[in-house]
């Protein structure tokens, strides 16, 4: 990921905060100062800020996580969608569904019924209903395409939030202070630091600024998928081959090759080796001159 500069966040207008008379004292800390008033943001502690919020989301995303990005306010839609889109990562950028996380199992069936309507569409079911129940199914696919296309393919409660704005996207903050997942922010001059487990200090209304920061996240994300898969790689070529199970033949086994036909004669010569050792193997009968073999022995009168 190539490193942010101080001109690329003066350029996109991120040091530029609210109004004097709009913002939270808990922000005291980030403000440089005012001019015209307007509090002016301090880019050194937002450049700090940036570089460790990027390294955690590439750890979460390097030891497997999922990140879910939020922005619904209008600036934020396009480019927080781009970003996630390019990163492989999740989103919500029209409206945040109360219970999207603290009631994710029936939001998932919400999902479902998407892939349904899809399904019904894709294999002609949705041609043979009555046209006005075709009007109805097809305006609930498009309302819930809107609502949940970014979160349609999630597994899960998703490991980290990274959200614009979070005054805005109060309810997704409430919800994912109570389940304790970590949360990554930008915040504005009238924003709460504290809500946040990462907060990013900056402009979260100009949309080159949002812009840019979506960008360092999904860089940050793709570094980790990266370094996933490169030690997933490296795991799978340390582990040993398959024994082989299959014996080679003797002659094979001591460098020489089976003529044809050897086996049929072996076959053939078996039988009698068998009956010559069972002649051998029985016992020696005695008659008054002494030792005589089987064959050798006459019958008794």
């Amino acid at each position: 990921m190539a490193a942010l500069t101080m001109k690329e966040l003066l350029e996109a207008g991120v040091h530029f905060g609210h109004q004097t008379r709009r913002w939270n004292p808990k922000m005291k800390k980030f403000i440089y100062g005012g001019r015209n008033g307007i509090y002016i943001i301090d880019l050194h502690q937002t450049l700090k800020r940036i570089q460790e919020a990027c390294e955690y989301i590439r750890s979460v995303v390097a030891g497997g996580g999922n990140i879910l990005m939020v922005g619904t306010k209008k600036q934020a839609q396009d480019a927080l969608e781009e970003a996630a889109k390019r990163c492989g990562m999740f989103y919500v950028s029209q409206r945040w569904l109360g219970g999207m996380l603290t009631n994710f199992s029936t939001m998932m069936t919400r999902v479902r019924r998407l892939k349904e309507l899809r399904e019904m569409e894709n294999d002609g079911r949705l041609d043979r209903l009555p046209k006005k129940e075709q009007i109805r199914l097809t305006e609930e696919r498009t309302k819930l395409e809107k609502l949940l296309s970014g979160i349609e393919d999630m597994p899960g409660l998703p490991d980290v939030l990274f959200i614009v704005d979070l005054k805005k996207e109060h309810i997704a903050v409430s919800e994912a202070m109570r389940l304790e997942i970590p949360i990554v922010a930008i915040v504005d001059t009238n924003c709460d630091p504290d809500e946040a487990t990462y907060p990013i200090p900056g402009n979260d209304d100009a949309i080159r600024a949002i812009k840019l920061v979506c960008s360092k996240i999904a860089d940050a994300a793709l570094e980790g998928k990266q370094e996933r898969e490169a030690r997933l790689t490296e795991i799978s070529s340390e582990q040993p081959l398959p024994k082989e199970t299959a014996k080679a033949a003797p002659e094979a086994a001591e460098g020489g090759e089976v003529e044809p036909g050897a086996a049929e004669a072996e076959m053939e010569t078996a039988p009698e080796a068998a009956e010559a050792t069972e002649q051998a193997e029985e016992p020696l009968q005695m008659n008054d001159s002494g030792v005589i073999s089987p064959e050798e022995e006459s019958p008794r009168d």
